[in-house]
């Protein structure tokens, strides 16, 4: 877990603002924890879009299962790392995404782990595809703005603690 603190509704709101309430997309979790983001992304995704969620911790993963036993059309669960998930998709047959939720604290991870996720989420998110990475600091920001080219970054005050969402679309 990247916080002590489950995402506050503030927090998650912004982080699920993008998502399109009538167009069936595919999208992509990273780092659930106990679903606190997940239950503002399945609200507002349609309902014949899919979210493939990534999380490491299998204990977090069994409380996502029982959680959201009654969303297995719309949800698919995957304990293992985000650097990984390009073998997942294709397993899935999907080779890309539409969109990409992110709370994996990569402040806390190796910097080669990080930089994995990052270059595996660019390579399967769509031309125009949104990348949305929650963080409590700006010292990463300058990645994604080399990764992606672009960055709009909001600070989200009424969350503890205070965070910073980063959004990038990828243009090539």
């Amino acid at each position: 877990m990247g916080s002590i603190v489950r995402s506050g509704p503030q927090m998650c709101k912004k982080m699920t603002h993008d998502i399109p309430k009538n167009k069936d997309i595919v999208i992509l979790e990273l780092g659930a924890g106990d679903g606190a983001i997940t239950d503002y992304i399945l609200h507002r995704m349609s309902n014949k879009s899919l979210l493939i969620v990534f999380e490491i911790n299998s204990e977090m993963v069994e409380t996502l299962n029982r959680k959201y036993s009654d969303q297995k059309e719309r949800l698919i669960i995957i304990n293992d790392g985000a650097q990984k998930l390009e073998t997942h998709l294709e397993k899935l047959n999907i080779s890309q995404v539409d969109m990409i939720i992110s709370a994996i604290p990569f402040i806390a991870l190796p910097e080669e782990i990080m930089h994995a996720v990052l270059k595996v989420s660019k390579k399967v998110l769509k031309i125009k595809g949104i990348f949305i990475q929650m963080h409590y600091t700006l010292q990463l920001k300058h990645i994604y703005k080399t990764l992606f080219g672009n960055i709009s970054t909001s600070f989200v005050a009424l969350n503890i603690p205070p965070g910073y969402v980063f959004k990038c679309i990828k243009e090539e």
